[in-house]
């Protein structure tokens, strides 16, 4: 006799991205011996991430949303449900939550929202101020990925702050290789005495790069013996690089483009860096963390919860170039504190932000909402 509880993530697609890479890992640590997991894209890209949790056997399948309020899309996530005798829909974002949750009424089914994130600048609007109320009545737990994020939820969505609990991110630890990370520190002539800053991220103006560019500038010219890594692509790449060139920086600032396994970059990294203008549990943020980064970011969405001012890293006020300048300054002139606050990066992450603490709230989450 089967008594999985059959749980279904609902989600737009499972391309590379961190809403994406948070049910991966969600679903790879989950307890196959009490759960059964599914995932359900509501969009037909399926994505290098659910290619790599095929060929582990998590069965995916996908519909085709259309423009508009799509009826059809509602009919099929239903006989869906109906078909595979799904006892929990996870809605992961707002527009999947809406179709789930109008999916499985009159289901006996345990719905659950998380939202991941938010638009920059957020704003509300009168129809959701009066359909928000009415769908948390049929949904049966609400959790958000970082305090700001509750809040973005209760401020815009109009939500009972009562009703949403926080799930932080959770990642494993990155594993670096070391021999290829010897071998990228002679490719970039980095040196012993060479401080190296960096930061992984789409290209995009809400990560705002050219605060960090324009900081590292300031910071070059009291430490030149300093170099600063970008890795990722992205829209915003040719105006980056146009800055670097406007500020003679080309020596000092690497661009490697898209890296599939950033982990061997990031090692090579004496600070990470994290500008953006608005963020919700950064994943990258994490990663750095476990491989014992010390940080600097702006006090963006939930960065100011991940990391804690002078213990493991500095907060600066958003969009504010000095601030973020001089903190890098004080890290790239004190090894000692490099070195505290990477010690404290890791710690923290070991106590809040693995990927088995977060499984394990969304399990508790499960468990708890069936039994009800």
């Amino acid at each position: 006799m089967n008594n999985k509880i059959n749980v279904l993530h609902l989600t737009f697609d499972m391309r590379i991205g961190g809403t994406e890479q948070v049910i991966k890992n969600l679903v790879e640590a989950t307890d196959k011996y009490k759960f059964n997991v599914s995932i359900l894209c509501i969009e037909k890209r399926v994505g290098p991430f659910g290619q790599l949790l095929m060929n582990n056997g998590i069965k995916i399948d996908s519909f085709q949303r259309k423009n508009g309020f799509d009826r059809v899309l509602i009919r099929q996530i239903r006989q869906y449900i109906k078909q595979h005798k799904i006892d929990i829909i996870h809605c992961h974002q707002y527009t999947p939550w809406v179709y789930g949750l109008f999916a499985s009424l009159f289901f006996k089914i345990k719905v659950v929202f998380t939202e991941h994130g938010r638009f920059y600048p957020d704003s509300g609007s009168l129809k959701r101020r009066f359909i928000n109320p009415l769908l948390c009545l049929f949904t049966s737990h609400i959790t958000a990925i970082s305090e700001a994020t509750k809040q973005a939820l209760v401020d815009f969505e109009y939500l009972s702050s009562k009703t949403i609990d926080v799930v932080y991110n959770g990642i494993e630890q990155q594993k670096p290789q070391f021999e290829l990370v010897s071998i990228l520190r002679e490719e970039y002539n980095i040196k012993q005495e060479t401080v190296v800053f960096g930061t992984v991220a789409r290209l995009d103006p809400i990560k705002n790069q050219s605060l960090l560019i324009n900081a590292f500038h300031k910071v070059l010219i009291q430490e030149p013996n300093c170099k600063l890594f970008i890795v990722g692509d992205g829209e915003e790449r040719e105006i980056l690089e146009r800055l670097t060139i406007k500020l003679n920086l080309t020596e000092s600032v690497v661009f490697t483009g898209y890296i599939t396994e950033p982990v061997n970059y990031m090692s090579l990294m004496d600070v990470f860096l994290l500008p953006s203008l608005s963020e919700g549990t950064s994943m990258t943020l994490l990663e750095a963390m476990s491989l014992s980064k010390p940080c600097v970011v702006t006090d963006a969405g939930g960065n100011s919860e991940v990391i804690q001012h002078n213990y493991n890293g500095f907060v600066t006020p958003n969009r504010e170039l000095r601030p973020f300048a001089d903190s890098m300054l004080v890290l790239a002139r004190d090894m000692k504190l490099r070195n505290t606050f990477g010690k404290n990066s890791y710690q923290r992450f070991m106590g809040i932000f693995t990927n088995q603490a977060m499984s394990n709230s969304y399990m508790s989450i499960y468990n708890k909402i069936v039994e009800k």
